[in-house]
């Protein structure tokens, strides 16, 4: 118990401190590694909790392909950042009134919460052992029972989102030349290709 709870102390306090610097970092890759290494430190808090599954899908999905893209799309955009900080100043008091807002919320909210029945149960044994069923299995067995509602809802709205970047992508620009396939695929060999016989010593 004192290696899991050293374990946990360090994850957690290496993964609050990453988090901190991803918002306070100037340099925008610095950010997007202080975010991998967050990531990290989650997928070992969720090992510690038993979820190795969610674990193994935060390293492979969020760190092998979200935080890659953000990390190409920042190192290959030339963005001025000097120029975007400059106005920046002027939306601090906005942020400042938003963010009292979002406390004064969150203050209420705990003050006001009740715990259930079964909340002292639940803190004591936070992970029931599994003895018939993978953890895979459980997570499966949960999220199409209890919540099939909101997985189908997120799926729907992501295949909504990718929709929307592959109308935005492709919208109709003056000046740029668009790739018609019926046309590349009515393309004759005789109509691209000219075969000449060239004679010894004439040159082509």
């Amino acid at each position: 118990m004192v290696v899991q709870a050293l374990a946990f102390y360090l994850f957690a306090s290496i993964l609050v401190l990453s988090a901190f610097f991803v918002i306070t970092a100037r340099n925008p890759v610095h950010s997007v590694l202080f975010l991998i290494l967050s990531f990290f430190n989650a997928a070992g808090l969720f090992v510690l909790l038993g979820a190795e599954f969610i674990a193994l899908t935060l390293v492979i999905v969020y760190v092998g392909a979200v935080a890659v893209l953000f990390l190409f799309v920042v190192m290959m955009l030339d963005i001025s950042f000097a120029d975007l900080r400059k106005g920046a100043m002027q939306y601090v008091p906005m942020g400042l009134v938003i963010g009292a807002i979002i406390l004064t919320e969150l203050v209420m909210l705990f003050g006001a919460w009740q715990f259930a029945p079964g909340a002292g149960q639940n803190l004591a044994v936070p992970v029931v052992e599994l003895v018939d069923v993978t953890n895979t299995e459980a997570l499966g067995q949960v999220l199409y029972t209890n919540y099939v509602l909101a997985f189908q809802v997120a799926g729907l709205i992501l295949f909504i989102a990718m929709i929307g970047a592959i109308v935005l992508t492709h919208r109709r620009r003056p000046g740029i030349r668009r790739q018609v396939v019926s046309k590349q695929q009515a393309v004759r060999g005789e109509d691209v290709i000219e075969i000449r016989k060239v004679t010894t010593g004439t040159g082509a």
